[in-house]
């Protein structure tokens, strides 16, 4: 049976070295060549997505390369709009795509909807949940409102929802999540991941981690192949110069 693979990447925006950190992103993303890419905080500004998407493609040598197509939402808020968007990078052939709002401070879920080798359709979800450590209740709205915007009456059975969401495994949202939707993680590992935050990019006076990032897949969605961590290599001769203050995500499935 085919098999596509689908990634998520929080960018951590512009901050911490962006101008150094930025090459290791591109060149760990070719490597990986994943089908479907969630970004989260894409600084919209400096146009960020589209040179990551740029960049990339002209990068890709192979006859058998397909380029990637960007498509990106801002934030649904007056000034952290203008500043901050999510986006989905996709190889695969786009038929439409729309977002929803999550509120506080203009949080959204982007979904592209995307036709596979097989020729079925897939909703791929790029999302990230409020960031408030303590506003558990908030992000397990945003989850129920995310959840009804995509079992809606033109559900779509293959779906897959990527991003940074912003809570712990035993967090209300996540746990509410899980009651429809199989981590890909968890399912290939039998446990969810330790940390996904922060890397040696960034120092919390805290000390604290713990994993915040997710991919989901909706029960029609074929078996887990692998489930590994992307775009997590330092630069060498640096050993705090990361792609970003989370690790990447990627999940290579059946469908």
């Amino acid at each position: 049976m085919p098999d596509i693979t689908v990634a998520s990447l929080n960018l951590r925006n512009r901050q911490d070295r962006w101008l150094k950190r930025r090459e290791l992103i591109v060149s760990q993303l070719i490597d990986a060549a994943p089908d479907l890419v969630s970004l989260q905080e894409i600084y919209r500004p400096i146009g960020q997505g589209r040179w990551l998407r740029n960049q990339i493609n002209n990068r890709l040598t192979g006859s058998s390369d397909r380029p990637y197509r960007l498509i990106q939402q801002r934030r649904q808020h007056l000034s952290q709009g203008y500043f901050e968007g999510i986006g989905i990078l996709s190889k695969l052939p786009v038929l439409s795509h729309d977002a929803v709002s999550l509120g506080y401070q203009g949080r959204i879920a982007l979904r592209a909807n995307v036709e596979l080798p097989s020729r079925e359709t897939l909703d791929f979800v790029a999302t990230h949940f409020h960031h408030v450590a303590h506003d558990r209740e908030a992000r397990l709205e945003q989850a129920m409102r995310l959840v009804g915007w995509l079992n809606n009456v033109s559900r779509v059975p293959l779906q897959v929802i990527a991003g940074d969401f912003n809570e712990v495994p035993t967090g209300p949202a996540i746990q509410y999540l899980k009651q429809l939707y199989r981590s890909a993680f968890e399912e290939a590992r039998g446990y969810e991941l330790i940390a996904t935050f922060p890397t040696a990019l960034v120092s919390r006076p805290d000390d604290w981690t713990g994993c915040l990032d997710y991919l989901f897949l909706s029960p029609a969605v074929g078996q887990v192949l692998e489930a590994r961590l992307f775009c997590h290599r330092p630069a060498a001769g640096d050993p705090t110069l990361y792609p970003s203050d989370h690790v990447g995500l990627l999940v290579r499935l059946e469908v």
